[in-house]
């Protein structure tokens, strides 16, 4: 009877090419979930690069887990983020991935103050 309860519970394959319109990652709302996010963790801080490490990995985290919170059924997320020193330089940055433009797509933004700078990216990847 064990085996039977396993066997009920255990997901169905869907085999499952495109996100439906609902689950598909969203640039608008996760944009605003990283503003939300990065203005929480750097409102009012000046730069120390002695904590810049610790609120890199606190905004990242942070924002994976809202957009596993979202509902972006079979997404997987990359979060990037970049702190920096506010000194009056220019600073270029790239990246470059292989996917699909149909189901994936990111969302970026960008937090300044007197004293730092921050550019924060979260790539959501479908899960074929």
């Amino acid at each position: 009877m064990a085996s039977t309860e396993a066997e009920e519970t255990k997901p169905e394959n869907t085999y499952m090419i495109r996100p439906n319109f609902q689950h598909k990652f969203k640039k608008a709302t996760v944009k605003e979930c990283i503003h939300q996010v990065v203005t929480e963790q750097l409102g009012g801080k000046h730069y120390n690069e002695e904590e810049v490490s610790a609120w890199t990995q606190a905004i990242s985290n942070g924002i994976k887990a809202k957009l596993k919170e979202m509902g972006f059924d079979r997404y997987k997320f990359v979060v990037q983020c970049v702190i920096g020193e506010q000194r009056g330089e220019g600073v270029k940055m790239g990246c470059r991935c292989f996917w699909d433009s149909d189901t994936d797509n990111y969302a970026q933004d960008v937090f300044m103050n007197s004293s730092l700078f921050c550019v924060t990216a979260a790539f959501g990847v479908f899960y074929y």
